[in-house]
C-alpha cells in the first residue's frame, strides 16, 4: 500500500488493499478507494505531484480506476471498475462515471450527471448538469481523422442540461444535444438536436417531442 499524499484533510476510509495515491492529491472526508486504484498519475511532462488535484468529500473509487493529475472533482463522486479519468477535467458534484468507461483531458462535467459502462468522452466535450449517457455511448471529436492540424481542429460534443443519450448511441464532433432531449438507442447523431427533441435512426432525425412520451410529462 502506497499513500503519498501530503493532504491535511480528513484521510479518507481506505480498506486494507493495494492501491497508489500520488502527491498533491486532496481527497475530501470518507472517501474510499479501491484495490489497485491510482489516483494523481502524472500526465506526459509532468512530475509526480507537480499538478495538484482535488477530489471531494465520499467518493468512492473503485477498484482499477485511474484517476489522472490535474482533475478537480466535486462531492459525492463514484466510479465504476476500471474506469479511467484523464488529466484537467472539471467535473461537479454526484457525478458517476461508469465500469470501463473513458474521460479524455480538458472534459466539463456538471453536477448529478451519469455515465454508464463503456462510455467514451473526448477530450473538449461539455456534458451539463443532469445529462445522462446510457452504455457504449460514444462520442467523437475529430471530423477528420489523421488529417493536417487535426489536433487544433478537435471538437466534443456539448450536451446540455438534461440530456439523455440511449445506449450505443454515437455522436459526432461539434454537435449539441439539446436541454431535456433524447437520442435513442444506437443513433448516429451528425447534427445538433433541438432543445425538448426526441431522434432516433442513422443519421438520426427527430420524431417526435419529448413532452408526447407519457413518462416524461
Amino acid at each position: 500500500m502506497k499513500a503519498e499524499t501530503k493532504s491535511k484533510e480528513k484521510k479518507p476510509r481506505i480498506p486494507n488493499s493495494e492501491f497508489r495515491i500520488f502527491p498533491n492529491v486532496h481527497l475530501g472526508a470518507d472517501a474510499t478507494i479501491g484495490e489497485f486504484a491510482i489516483v494523481g498519475e502524472p500526465p506526459r511532462g509532468k512530475a509526480p505531484g507537480e499538478v495538484e488535484t482535488r477530489i471531494g468529500a465520499r467518493a468512492v473509487i473503485r477498484s482499477h480506476t485511474v484517476i489522472y493529475a490535474g482533475n478537480v472533482i466535486g462531492d459525492d463522486f463514484q466510479t465504476g471498475h476500471g474506469a479511467l479519468v484523464r488529466e484537467e477535467n472539471r467535473i461537479g458534484d454526484n457525478v458517476s462515471i461508469g465500469s470501463h468507461t473513458i474521460v479524455e483531458h480538458h472534459v466539463t462535467i456538471g453536477n448529478n450527471v451519469r455515465l454508464h459502462s463503456n462510455v467514451f468522452v473526448p477530450e473538449f466535450s461539455i456534458l451539463e448538469d443532469d445529462c445522462w449517457l446510457g452504455p457504449n455511448v460514444v462520442v467523437t471529436n475529430a471530423r477528420y481523422p489523421r488529417a493536417h492540424n487535426v489536433k487544433e481542429q478537435l471538437r466534443g460534443a456539448h450536451i446540455k442540461r438534461g440530456a439523455k443519450i440511449g445506449a450505443n448511441a454515437t455522436l459526432l464532433p461539434g454537435v449539441t444535444i439539446g436541454e431535456n432531449a433524447l437520442v435513442g438507442a444506437g443513433a448516429v447523431v451528425t447534427r445538433d438536436v433541438p432543445d425538448g427533441a426526441v431522434v432516433a435512426g442513422n443519421p438520426a432525425r427527430v420524431i417526435k417531442r419529448i413532452t408526447e412520451i407519457e413518462e416524461y410529462r
